[in-house]
């Protein structure tokens, strides 16, 4: 598949998984429905991460965990609702966070952007900073340190490279749930999926 094939099924859906047994996804676009588990070991392997790369570079694509807990690839489009949803702060958000993940996300209130791998003292990170990604309190991205390692930067979504400089009207949180929920439950039925909003858990 190229690009532009991608990116059309990209636009016309809204959204694409990185992987999912059967919602539109980046893996079954490019190698095919046929993948099975991880796609890192797969004959199509490298392409699939090129194409991986370029969506998430390109500028209408956001990359959150939205739907099912999975990495999830949003179009610009649906850029006000979600971010009127991730930045509410209400009870699906908040309620039941561990301790380490409310540590973890006042710090990122506080400095607006931290470094997982600058922060080695800190008890229980891998899995507060999943909690709190989970529940779209922040923005995350992948990066590879100066010594090789993989670590991950969460930021305040003011801070992610894509939104800070746009002027996005954001609107009632219900109203904006809704779409998405709309969008969601039109997909899972045209696609005999499963996927889930963390709101509705």
């Amino acid at each position: 598949m190229s690009f532009q094939r991608l990116l059309r099924k990209f636009q016309a859906e809204s959204l694409l998984l990185l992987s999912d047994r059967a919602l539109p996804n980046v893996v079954g676009l490019v190698a095919g429905p046929q993948v099975k588990g991880s796609w890192w070991g797969h004959e199509r392997g490298h392409e699939i991460f090129r194409e991986l790369r370029k969506l998430e570079a390109h500028p209408d694509s956001l990359t959150t965990r939205l739907v099912s807990g999975k990495v999830t690839y949003l179009h610009r489009r649906l850029w006000p609702e979600f971010l009127s949803v991730a930045t509410a702060r209400e009870d699906w958000q908040l309620h039941g966070l561990s301790g380490a993940a409310r540590r973890l996300l006042s710090r990122v209130d506080q400095e607006g952007e931290v470094r997982t791998d600058k922060m080695r003292s800190f008890k229980g990170l891998g899995e507060a900073a999943r909690e709190i990604e989970r529940r779209l309190l922040v923005y995350t991205e992948e990066i590879h340190t100066e010594k090789g390692f993989h670590a991950k930067a969460l930021m305040a979504w003011s801070r992610s490279p894509k939104i800070r400089d746009l002027r996005l009207r954001l609107g009632d949180p219900r109203a904006a749930k809704e779409k998405l929920e709309k969008l969601i439950d039109d997909l899972n039925s045209r696609y005999n999926g499963r996927g889930k909003l963390p709101w509705r858990q």
